[in-house]
């Protein structure tokens, strides 16, 4: 099998011949590829020869297309800072009150220039390994992450708590149908499968009641969307995840990357048959800071907990730090092809 049907058996739950690798790394990538993340962010061309460079070097299954987490929040008007070694960040909020949603024009963004700059990399990646690899094409933010950028954090979590709730759900509304945008242009790359991440909608900011609430229903319209386009769709979630587990499997998605904080035998049980488990290797303790042996026994254990299993794909938990060496990539790889 190559990555590409050991990707896509994983996310039907089918086996493989061996457990598939997926790499989050496009910070690592960039830096092995001799580039600042300025000149990776503003250049097609750059991504791709990273990305294909860092599969070609390493030789895992599974690339995930990634450029930071503010493109599509800048696409509605968030403002966002550029650091010149860094993946951009979204400044402040663009909505000074919830009231201001009622003046919100409907979006387009499929011209905006940092978009487009992504899609090309996901064309040029896709054109450069065909079918030997999968390529996931992240479509950056999803509709509670993306709300909480426009309002920003703090008066986001108030407007759960104390705000008006049929403008939460509008704001809400309009995040999903920006998310489906780009879900949609993602899918005519050609690309393998489309994820999101919505980090803020996990259990150490809001509570499992506000998550299903909030952001289980628009997760769950932006899977379908996906599913609409005819590709499989997967979720990052950040923190500890463990209380809403058994929710997020409602979404519908494919597969869930989530962080080394969620209790991996946990999402196993929740998931059961129904989703595919991403990760969940701690990116920083581990990956960047440990030794190759720290690697190979997290790696191990987490192949421990998924025995019997078709449903892993191993991948840290989130996205990997520029600095991590690359022998202990090449020790989560190499432990995870047994």
């Amino acid at each position: 099998m190559n990555g590409r049907q050991r990707i896509a058996a994983a996310l039907a739950g089918q086996a493989t011949d061996t457990v598939p690798v997926m790499l989050h790394n496009f910070m690592v990538a960039a830096r092995e590829h001799g580039v600042t993340m300025a000149q990776f962010r503003r250049d097609p061309a750059v991504i791709a020869g990273a990305l294909v460079a860092s599969v070609e070097r390493y030789g895992f299954d599974g690339i995930v297309v990634d450029v930071d987490t503010a493109t599509l929040a800048g696409a509605v008007g968030v403002p966002v800072d550029f650091p010149e070694d860094m993946p951009a960040r979204a400044r402040s909020g663009c909505l000074a009150t919830l009231e201001a949603v009622k003046d919100l024009e409907p979006a387009d963004v499929a011209g905006d220039p940092r978009i487009q700059i992504w899609l090309e990399a996901v064309r040029l990646i896709k054109a450069a390994v065909g079918d030997e690899a999968s390529v996931r094409g992240n479509c950056d933010q999803a509709p509670f992450s993306l709300a909480s950028m426009m309002r920003g954090i703090e008066p986001w979590l108030m407007d759960l708590a104390t705000g008006d709730e049929a403008l939460v759900l509008r704001l809400l509304d309009y995040c999903a149908d920006v998310t489906i945008q780009f879900v949609r242009l993602m899918a005519a790359t050609g690309c393998d499968l489309v994820s999101n991440g919505d980090s803020p909608a996990g259990s150490e900011l809001i509570s499992p009641r506000m998550y299903e609430r909030f952001a289980l229903p628009f997760e769950a319209r932006v899977a379908d969307a996906a599913h609409a386009a005819g590709l499989p769709y997967a979720l990052h979630i950040c923190g500890r995840t463990d209380p809403i587990l058994t929710m997020m499997a409602r979404t519908g998605a494919d597969a869930f990357e989530l962080d080394h904080k969620t209790d991996a035998a946990l999402a196993r049980r929740c998931f059961d048959g129904r989703a595919t488990f991403i990760g969940n290797i701690d990116p920083s303790r581990v990956l960047a800071l440990g030794t190759p042996d720290d690697v190979r026994r997290a790696t191990r254990a987490l192949l421990d907990v998924f025995t019997g299993s078709n449903r892993l794909i191993v991948n840290a938990g989130c996205a990997i730090p520029a600095e991590t060496p690359a022998a202990n990539l090449k020790a989560m790889i190499e432990t995870a092809r047994g």
